[in-house]
């Protein structure tokens, strides 16, 4: 099966709104990066979209300067597309579902910021086109909104996601699955297949 990881606005506009300090994990880079390296070393296709609002004026307004990957992650290496998108899943204003169908992929692994918006819609609409979908869930952060705090929107994501649109994985699980494919022996993981 190939295998894409689409890293979705792991970017500095989010860092630069005032809610970047009701960020459930601000340190999202390093499990993101973990992530990455394991596509990487599984030989997957590794995409990263940014969100952009042209001419907003906002933090996401590339006038603004701030639509860039987060500066601490590890950059992307040559031939790793880099996208960016003016609607909240990664589908719909990018070439995204070409990429992949060019590449044959047939599963997809989410991570992100917004949890609940861009990464969930991504998901779903990424099963609906039928990608096995999995939504890593520690390289996956967001705020409060609506009067739930950042681990609450996690845990509903997670919740209408699962055994539905995506299966739930951690870094640690992939990372164990990839082990157990290396030496042959079993993963020993309580997570649905995908």
């Amino acid at each position: 099966m190939n295998r894409a990881l689409i890293v979705i606005d792991v970017q500095e506009s989010f860092r630069a709104r005032p809610e970047w300090s009701r960020m459930a994990d601000p340190d999202i880079a390093r499990p993101v990066d973990r992530l990455v390296a394991l596509a990487r070393d599984r030989g997957d296709l590794v995409v990263r979209v940014l969100h952009t609002e042209p001419g907003t004026g906002n933090a996401f307004d590339p006038e603004q300067g701030h639509v860039r990957p987060l500066a601490e992650l590890a950059p992307a290496l040559p031939g790793e597309p880099l996208l960016t998108k003016t609607a909240h899943n990664c589908f719909t204003t990018t070439p995204l579902q070409r990429l992949l169908t060019e590449a044959g992929v047939t599963a997809l692994w989410l991570c992100g910021i917004r949890a609940e918006q861009c990464v969930e819609t991504t998901a779903r609409l990424g099963s609906d086109l039928g990608y096995a979908v999995t939504f890593v869930t520690d390289a996956t952060t967001t705020d409060g909104v609506g009067g739930l705090g950042p681990a609450q929107i996690v845990q509903r994501t997670e919740a209408v996601l699962r055994d539905r649109f995506a299966r739930i994985a951690t870094v640690a699980e992939l990372e164990a699955e990839r082990a157990a494919e290396r030496t042959g022996g079993p993963a020993g993981l309580a997570v649905s297949p995908g």
